[in-house]
């Protein structure tokens, strides 16, 4: 009765049930039941092509079962529903948004990328709780003021629409942290952009900016600074102030040269590929001391300065398809380069079959190069009457200027005394007896404690790792990959400053227990042995470990709580006979599968 009355005195919900159809699919209502008790609400890819008044209502009318004498249970007790906080609009065929949106004061969250919207409500303003909005992929031209009245907004993504200007005022969001307006004509940017101190990823990428105002140096939270595709031809050298910047993107512009980065002291990843760099100054470098990729591929570049050298965390260095000629043998210097694209490069001094050969092989010929400067040309150091005849085959040159002790590639079964004699007055910081018949690691290494951090004693027949070993408590890098290891001793523990091990193609069929306790670690290879399980909640405690390889073993099974090692960059586990997750979930990457393991831990 009191419904009826409602209907004939013109109640504003009369007809609901007719507009739902004439928009489109009718929403179940078990959808909208479920609505009202978990406040969220997803009507993605339901060929919408306008919202059903009785969504942006819902917070407000009464349920239609109310009306109809049911008894209620516990669990379905309308008038205890929740506030709708999240809507999930995603992927229909709507073409505008009602006013009515700001029925619902609650929400957090609006999406409704993916649409045919030409424009947005002015009522969003009032929307006073809303942290993220996603109006991306539709063809909006404008974006409101009222928009700016979003106050606690975080996450903003405008990106693939057709906006040609933002509103001034756009500094006024100063809780933003994700700002996504890529893929627009967008010609300049607000100066108001220097407000957004909270701001941490920043898309600018694919529009029309001819140059970026220096004040967006005063964005001091931001990490990520994506200005590909555009039209660059400088970048303000205030840029180089941001202290917090870790990975910034320049590719695809008019770039003439590089800015120095005083104050990058974070930057890890560096691409400026595609642009027309002239050249690479050791200015443009002295301080990147964390970056980690540094793309300059498709530039004009015509030399590698030898400061290239000072980028010693450096993992991929791009370089394909320059002007340059020679490279300077101290690239062989960067420890942890693994990739190195030089192709398209008119070089002269470099053989076409070593290039061929991959990364580690030219950085080995570089060095032996860096080795081969000022000795003689077979290579050994001129015999003087000061030289010892069994001295005349040590690389005195590479002990004293490189602090490199090397023994590699002989075969050997015992590394001759000479060779630690040598070093007694000059320490050395590198030691490399890779690639011998070694069955056991010099006892004599302990000599070098005080001054070593980067053993290499791969590619031997050693079957245990000795105490000697364990009293380099200086040793940050240490690689025993292809030999007989099946465990690691517990006085390892006392490498305190271990940060790399590569323990691969050994006999591991436990994982070892003592590397949970070096907490330094930033690098685990432990790729291609038998090691059977991982314990997620000790890896949760390794605060630094970046970076675990396990591909090839017989883990038969991932525990979910590794999703919780939200620190770890890169996760490899693909060759294990685990059935979840699947291949499909690995090749997404390393965050998409930490996300995979959380959703699967019980709740």
């Amino acid at each position: 009765m009191a419904a009826a009355r409602r209907a004939r005195a013109g109640d504003p919900r009369a007809g609901f049930r007719q507009a739902a159809v004439d928009a489109g699919p009718a929403i179940p209502q078990g959808l909208i039941r479920g609505a009202r008790k978990s406040g969220h609400l997803n009507l993605s890819g339901r060929n919408l092509s306008e919202v059903p008044q009785h969504v942006w209502r819902i917070n407000l009318d009464t349920p239609e079962e109310a009306h109809q004498n049911l008894s209620f249970g516990a669990a379905d007790r309308w008038w205890e529903q929740t506030d709708l906080t999240k809507l999930i609009l995603a992927s229909n065929k709507l073409q505008c948004l009602s006013e009515d949106v700001q029925l619902l004061p609650a929400l957090t969250l609006l999406d409704v990328h993916d649409n045919q919207l030409t424009s947005l409500p002015s009522a969003l303003g009032q929307l006073e709780n809303l942290q993220k909005l996603d109006v991306s992929h539709n063809k909006l031209t404008s974006i409101p003021e009222e928009l700016l009245q979003l106050t606690h907004l975080r996450s903003l993504l405008l990106h693939h629409n057709q906006l040609s200007h933002l509103p001034d005022g756009f500094g006024q969001l100063v809780h933003l942290e994700e700002l996504d307006v890529s893929n627009n004509q967008l010609t300049d940017i607000p100066t108001s952009f220097a407000l957004l101190i909270n701001l941490v990823r920043l898309n600018l990428s694919c529009n029309q900016l001819r140059n970026l105002p220096a004040d967006i140096s005063a964005m001091k939270s931001l990490r990520q600074l994506d200005c590909t595709k555009n039209y660059l031809e400088t970048v303000p050298s205030k840029l180089a102030t941001m202290a917090a910047l870790e990975q910034l993107y320049l590719r695809k512009n008019k770039l003439r040269s590089l800015p120095e980065f005083p104050s990058c002291k974070l930057l890890k990843e560096l691409h400026a590929g595609e642009n027309q760099i002239e050249t690479l100054n050791a200015e443009n470098l002295k301080h990147l001391n964390s970056l980690s990729v540094l793309e300059l591929r498709d530039n004009k570049i015509k030399s590698v300065p030898d400061e290239i050298a000072v980028l010693q965390k450096l993992e991929r260095l791009d370089l394909a398809n320059n002007d340059i000629s020679r490279l300077p043998y101290t690239l062989g210097n960067l420890p942890h380069l693994k990739f190195l694209a030089l192709e398209g490069n008119p070089l002269r001094t470099i053989r076409r079959d070593l290039l061929e050969k991959g990364t580690q092989e030219l950085l080995k010929y570089l060095r032996s190069r860096i080795q081969g400067d000022g000795a003689s040309p077979s290579g050994d150091p001129p015999a003087t009457a000061m030289t010892l005849p069994s001295e005349a085959r040590i690389n005195m040159h590479a002990i004293t200027a490189l602090k490199l002790l090397d023994y590699s590639e002989k075969q050997a079964a015992v590394i001759p005394d000479e060779m630690f004699d040598a070093v007694r007055s000059h320490p050395v910081t590198t030691l490399n007896f890779s690639k011998n018949q070694l069955n056991q690691v010099p006892p004599r290494i302990v000599e070098l404690k005080d001054s070593v951090c980067d053993v290499s004693l791969g590619f031997n027949k050693i079957s245990s790792l000795s105490s000697e070993l364990c009293m380099l408590h200086k040793l940050t890098h240490l690689d025993v990959r292809n030999n007989f290891l099946t465990s690691l001793p517990e006085e390892m523990e006392a490498l305190t400053r271990l940060q790399i091990i590569n323990l691969s193609f050994n006999r591991f069929k436990l994982f070892p227990s003592v590397l949970y306790r070096i907490l330094a670690l930033e690098t685990i290879l432990l790729s291609n042995n038998q090691v059977g399980s991982i314990d997620p909640l000790q890896l949760k405690k390794m605060d630094n470990l970046g970076t675990l390889d396990l591909q090839n073993n017989d883990l038969l099974q991932v525990p979910p709580e590794l999703g919780n090692c939200e620190n770890l960059r890169t996760l490899l586990l693909e060759g294990n006979p685990f059935r979840t997750p699947r291949a499909a979930v690995l090749a997404k990457g390393t965050a998409a599968v930490l996300e995979y393991l959380r959703s699967r831990i019980p709740a």
